[in-house]
């Protein structure tokens, strides 16, 4: 049986299933303490949310993607990606400030690379998941 809330002509919300559920309330305390002291504090998990909310723009995943292969400036992003150059360069400053990519500047060039192997790492895991 699903549950299912509506304002007006409009759905709200669906709830699970309610065969989803326990049908009891019973608590295993000692499966409860053991969990809760294996959790990460919150101040870390504050900072995955933030670092995955980064991830949720499709310009960002693809300049993520582009740097994978190689450094490149940010004319080259602008074509590769086909996007103006106001837009990539916001789009980078969001990475730089989550620490996702680095910058070095050559002259007058600006060259940007992945900050670390992890960003390839979890940006795979998404891709893998996603094809499932």
């Amino acid at each position: 049986m699903t549950l299912t809330f509506i304002y007006g002509d409009v759905c709200i919300y669906t709830t699970m299933k309610i065969d989803d559920m326990c049908e009891i309330e019973c608590k295993h305390e000692d499966t409860i303490e053991e969990v809760k002291s294996e959790l990460p504090a919150d101040d870390i998990l504050l900072k995955v949310s933030e670092t995955f909310k980064v991830f949720g723009d499709l310009t960002r995943l693809k300049i993520l993607q582009a740097l994978f292969r190689r450094e490149l400036c940010v004319c080259d992003l602008t074509e590769v990606l086909e996007a103006n150059q106001s837009t990539i360069s916001h789009q980078l400053r969001i990475l730089r400030q989550n620490n996702l990519v680095k910058f070095r500047k050559e002259g007058k060039m600006a060259y940007y690379s992945l900050a670390d192997d992890h960003v390839e790492k979890i940006i795979e895991m998404g891709l893998e998941h996603a094809k499932e």
